[in-house]
Order: structure tokens, then C-alpha cells, then sequence
């Protein structure tokens, strides 16, 4: 939230991958017969310039086609000095209409396993992601990932290989000591080529997870989105 949750992108014969960045949420609605646009509501993000990091609880599952990808490891966290994982300071961690919006480091996938015997699973991400946080009823809590972020590759019974395209992976935020963030079964385009079993006409892969996200700055804080 330097103004900026991931996750997602995914990809090969087991579809796989979240990375994450950002996505504006807008609220519209029409009150007579003549449209009439709400604008969205306001948003704040506390504490004002801290930095964050996200933590996977239970697994994170991908799919494609009749593949399973589940890694039991996956995090994002501050990398230095940038903006990345850190809520925008004061104003800009308030948005009078609309959503607080920033990057994240794209988060890592560790102990990865396919359904399917032999199989071998390696996830590489890359770049930065961007991050959308609307406050509501349901807290938004939008991704984005750049075309490419996530390759994954699969060995031993198949040799597979994956790329995500670029990505808008809707999601929720849920306030608490640690936050959550959630992403069910959102989808990711993806791409994947390999030998024969490799569900090369796949186009698209699904991504579940949920983070636990902490203030790193100051651990005993807590994050919060209000409006």
C-alpha cells in the first residue's frame, strides 16, 4: 500500500502463480430512470507511511484445467528503502472518493506441490504489483500483475511450462491483528506450452489464497482500513 495486496498470476499444466497489483474499485448505481453515477465512498489506510508484509495462511491452490498446484509457502515483503509494501504517507493514505492504491513486491511461491504423481513444481515471480483498497461494507482489496510476472515450470512425469498475462485479480481485505486479505478463486490468464499432457489449450488458471498481513514498521500496530 505505498498507495499500494498480488497476487496473482499463475500458470502450466497445473496452472499456478499469484502476484498481485492493483485495480480501482468503483461504485456506480442509478436511482431513476435517468443514470445516475454514486461515486465511490471514501478510504483510509492506517498507520499513515508504515510497511507491510503478507503471509500466506493455509494453502495457496491454483488451477488449470484438471491440474492442481498447491504451495504451502508463499510472502511478500518490504525490499528496502522503496515504496513497495509500505502504506502512502499522510494524505495520501486517504482518498475522499475512492480507493488508497500502491505496489507490492511480487510474492514468492516455496513448497509447491501438482496432483498429479512425478511431477516436480518451480515458481519464479518478478517485478512489482499494484494494490487497490476501496473501504465499503466488503472491503476491496484489488491486484494487478504485469504481463509475465509469474513463470512456473513442471518436471519429471510432464515437462510443462507456464507464463501469466496480465492480470486484474479482484479480491477482499478484512480488518484485524493480522489483516486478511482474500482471493477466491480468482482468474488469471495464462499460457502454457509443453509436451503431451500438458494442458497446452488451457487459457486461463484460478487462484485461492489468503494472507495474513502485519505491520512491519511497528509489529504490535495494527492495520486498518476505514472510510
Amino acid at each position: 500500500m505505498t498507495n499500494r495486496t498480488h497476487r496473482s498470476s499463475i500458470l502450466t499444466t497445473s496452472a499456478a502463480g499469484v502476484a498481485a497489483a492493483a485495480v480501482a474499485l468503483s461504485l456506480a448505481g442509478t436511482a431513476t430512470a435517468e443514470s445516475r453515477t454514486t461515486a465511490a465512498g471514501s478510504t483510509t489506510v492506517t498507520p499513515a507511511g508504515h510497511y507491510f508484509g503478507a503471509k500466506q495462511s493455509g494453502d495457496v491452490v491454483l488451477k488449470a484445467g484438471g491440474m492442481t498446484v498447491t504451495c504451502k509457502v508463499s510472502t511478500s515483503q518490504p525490499s528496502g528503502g522503496g515504496s513497495a509494501n509500505q502504506i502512502p504517507a499522510a494524505p495520501n493514505n486517504t482518498n475522499p472518493s475512492g480507493p488508497v492504491s500502491g505496489t507490492i513486491t511480487a510474492p514468492t511461491f516455496e513448497s509447491c506441490t501438482a496432483n498429479v504423481p512425478g511431477v516436480n513444481v518451480s515458481i519464479a515471480t518478478s517485478g512489482t504489483c499494484g494494490i487497490s483498497i476501496q473501504h465499503s461494507t466488503t472491503i476491496a482489496a484489488n491486484l494487478s500483475a504485469p504481463q509475465g510476472g509469474l513463470g512456473m515450470s513442471l518436471t519429471g512425469a510432464l515437462t510443462c511450462t507456464g507464463t501469466s498475462g496480465a492480470a486484474n485479480v479482484p479480491g477482499t481485505w478484512t480488518n484485524g491483528a493480522p489483516a486478511k486479505l482474500s482471493y477466491a478463486e480468482s482468474t488469471v490468464p495464462v499460457t502454457i506450452t509443453g509436451s503431451a499432457g500438458c494442458p497446452t489449450d488451457v487459457t486461463s488458471a484460478s487462484l485461492s489464497a489468503a494472507y495474513d498481513v502485519s505491520d512491519v514498521t511497528n509489529p504490535s500496530a495494527t492495520l486498518a482500513v476505514t472510510a
